[in-house]
């Protein structure tokens, strides 16, 4: 009786309010850190705004992306959230980008203090909503899941796959997908994709045995279970974009 009386009164409080994390207008609380170069700077004008949107070019890279992977991350840390864009991929990607990579980006969560990365360490030490478009043939879900140095809790058991598939129906050409990722504080997450739920697991933690993370689990005392970190923008080699950024906590 307490539980249900308890449950109805999480069900009558009013959700909270939508916050932007991007102005529409320029890059005012986002910073890049891309491969081989320093936190803060923005190489070959990588990401930049247009339209109202955050895109991620290469017409500046001289035709080669030589593994300049990149990263956009938002000034603060957040917890216990659920995060809404959307994203389209536009072009066609940057020669020698590795074929993984093709219409492939995402939103790295749960991420290290970017000012810890290295100056060449490829990705943070996050989870990965990845996103992927569709190659004009065939199944390509999106909103995956995908972990450079953590691991999670997903069909009851640990999970150490590095990239997982969601449910998702496949999304061809430059059209915009909306997206939501649920944070909860109690450990769940799940991804939806223009609504619906396409995946869902817990527990996110740092690997122990990964090379990048064992920094940061040595900054955390050991602790390995991850509930909080900051949120980035994905640059892979092809184009995308990503508008209407917004978030609300969750209690």
């Amino acid at each position: 009786m307490i539980t249900a009386i308890l449950a109805l009164s999480v069900l009558a409080q009013p959700a909270a309010e939508w916050t932007p994390l991007f102005n529409g207008k320029n890059l005012e609380g986002w910073t890049p850190k891309i491969t081989g170069y320093a936190y803060g700077e923005n190489f070959g004008d990588t990401f930049r705004v247009s339209n109202g949107a955050i895109q991620v070019n290469y017409d500046q890279y001289n035709g080669e992306f030589k593994g300049r992977f990149g990263h956009l991350f938002y000034k603060s840390p957040f917890q216990g959230y659920v995060l809404r864009l959307e994203y389209r991929f536009t072009g066609t990607q940057i020669k020698d980008g590795p074929g993984w990579a093709n219409r492939n980006s995402g939103v790295m969560f749960h991420c290290q203090d970017p000012k810890t990365m290295t100056k060449d360490q490829n990705f943070p030490v996050s989870l990965e909503l990845q996103f992927l478009g569709g190659l004009g043939g065939g199944d390509r879900p999106t909103a995956n899941i995908c972990t450079p140095g953590t691991n999670i809790f997903y069909q009851d058991k640990l999970w150490t796959q590095h990239c997982t598939s969601s449910s998702s129906k496949t999304y061809d050409g430059d059209q915009w997908v909306k997206c939501e990722l649920e944070v909860w504080p109690g450990g769940q997450i799940i991804h939806r994709i223009n609504g619906e739920k396409v995946m869902q697991y817990s527990g996110a933690q740092l690997d122990p045995n990964d090379a990048d993370a064992k920094a940061v689990v040595a900054a955390a005392g050991g602790e390995l279970k991850l509930r909080r970190g900051w949120i980035a923008l994905q640059s892979e080699s092809s184009p995308v974009e990503f508008r209407k950024i917004e978030i609300r906590p969750l209690k």
